[in-house]
């Protein structure tokens, strides 16, 4: 039986269609194993939003040929996509394939043990149609893509070019793919995509209306919303969520700067003013609702005065904690050759600074919860048998617990911090 390890590298996504890929490496034959393992076939499945992401699938690569010479390497999605000519001059990979052609790497593995040459990408792929994917793997959580693709084209970004164009599932297909979610006992769904506020049928339903759909399958207890563009995030979403027992009090808003000036350098298709709306909005209809937001930091061209902007308007705002990225150049991208590129150790220090905000939002934002009850799905017995999950509201939280208790949600009272990042909780039992 051939062995075949997987490694899976970015967002949420990649880790909805990797799963797609080992339902059907199990159904054709093949044994799944950790990467850490020696395997026949080691499936890389790429990242490209950074430079770093890029040298993380590079320094996989050359693992791997250095511990197993005799091992075979797959490179699938976005750095694929990107890359393809560089990787098959390069001969780092024996199999390349693109985002939107996954699924054919069972095919290509077949076939390369029947021949030693490398699948070319331009020759196969096509970023129109949609794949769907969700996993399973997870006893918990599943991830369901709903999107794919991106019309936007940000200065900065390279999914645009790597994903292609903005396409979504069938509402029906995703409630058949829900359904089969369900069945398999998962209690939490996280919708995934590219830009998923951009979701919008053959027939004209948009995320408002999946989302009113999901809410009424039987057995599903939650629905959280992945990231979504404030531009995109209409107030009926926003409702909805507020009046929901299943969608979840969890936003994730990419922000990317405070300064107007650099938000329209970035085209970004909004104003720092439409993110603080949305913002209030939520917490006016749900105070204990979690608010995460991206920022790129030392994007070129920012000043000293747009940094404080973007400091201080986070400051002002109730941001529960903050994803935050060093401006990474990616060439092709509109921002690759602009003038008064940063220096490293300046997006060094802007990302400390940001970092230390974020540490002191979330911090307050756990200890606005304490002495609530929040509903918790329990995920994972820790090494000290306590059970960890997390909140409706995305808190991560112990309580003393069975370990049969493990994929049920119980309601919690949140009583202190244990670190950080984590509070401790008690079980309520009556």
């Amino acid at each position: 039986m051939k062995t075949i390890g997987i490694k899976t590298l970015g967002c949420k996504l990649n880790f909805s269609e990797s799963a797609n890929i080992e339902r059907l490496l199990v159904a054709k034959g093949y044994k799944l194993v950790p990467f850490e393992e020696k395997a026949d076939v080691y499936i890389i499945n790429t990242c490209a939003v950074t430079k770093e992401a890029e040298k993380k699938c590079h320094y996989y690569a050359r693992q791997i040929k250095s511990h197993y010479p005799n091992s075979k390497v797959a490179f699938v999605g976005c750095f694929s996509s990107l890359r393809s000519e560089q990787l098959i001059q390069n001969q780092e990979a024996d199999i390349i394939l693109g985002s939107n052609n996954k699924l054919e790497v069972v095919e290509a593995i077949e076939n390369l043990f029947h021949s030693s040459s490398v699948l070319p990408l331009s020759q196969i792929e096509d970023k129109t149609h949609f794949v769907s994917a969700y996993s399973l793997h997870e006893r918990t959580r599943s991830f369901l893509k709903i999107q794919d693709g991106c019309d936007y084209f940000c200065a900065y970004c390279t999914v645009a070019y790597a994903r292609g164009p903005s396409r979504s599932d069938s509402i029906e297909n995703i409630l058949a793919n829900a359904q089969h979610i369900v069945d398999n006992h998962i209690k939490e769904i996280i919708l995934t995509g590219v830009n998923i506020g951009d979701f919008k049928t053959s027939k004209g339903e948009d995320l408002y209306n999946l989302l009113t759909q999901l809410a009424e399958i039987k057995g599903l207890e939650r629905v959280r919303i992945s990231s979504i563009e404030p531009n995109l995030l209409s107030n009926e979403i926003i409702e909805l969520t507020a009046k929901s027992n299943q969608i979840l009090p969890h936003f994730h808003i990419p922000l990317q700067s405070g300064s107007n000036r650099i938000l329209h350098n970035m085209k970004r298709r909004y104003k720092r003013e439409v993110f603080a709306e949305k913002v209030q909005y939520i917490k006016q209809l749900m105070p204990h609702a979690c608010i995460a937001a991206d920022v790129i930091v030392g994007f070129p061209g920012e000043n000293e005065n747009d940094f404080t902007e973007t400091y201080q308007f986070i400051e002002s705002l109730p941001i529960s904690y903050l994803h935050i990225f060093p401006y990474s150049k990616r060439p092709g991208t509109p921002a690759y050759t602009l003038p008064e590129q940063l220096s490293k150790a300046c997006k060094k220090t802007r990302t400390k600074q940001l970092s230390e905000l974020s540490n002191r939002k979330k911090h307050q934002f756990y200890t606005e919860n304490i002495g609530s009850k929040r509903s918790v799905l329990f995920e994972t017995q820790t090494t000290n048998h306590q059970l960890s999950g997390f909140t409706d509201n995305y808190i991560k939280v112990w309580v003393n617990g069975k370990k049969e208790e493990i994929n049920t949600i119980q309601k919690v009272h949140l009583l202190d911090f244990i670190s950080n990042d984590t509070l401790i909780g008690e079980i309520i039992t009556e």
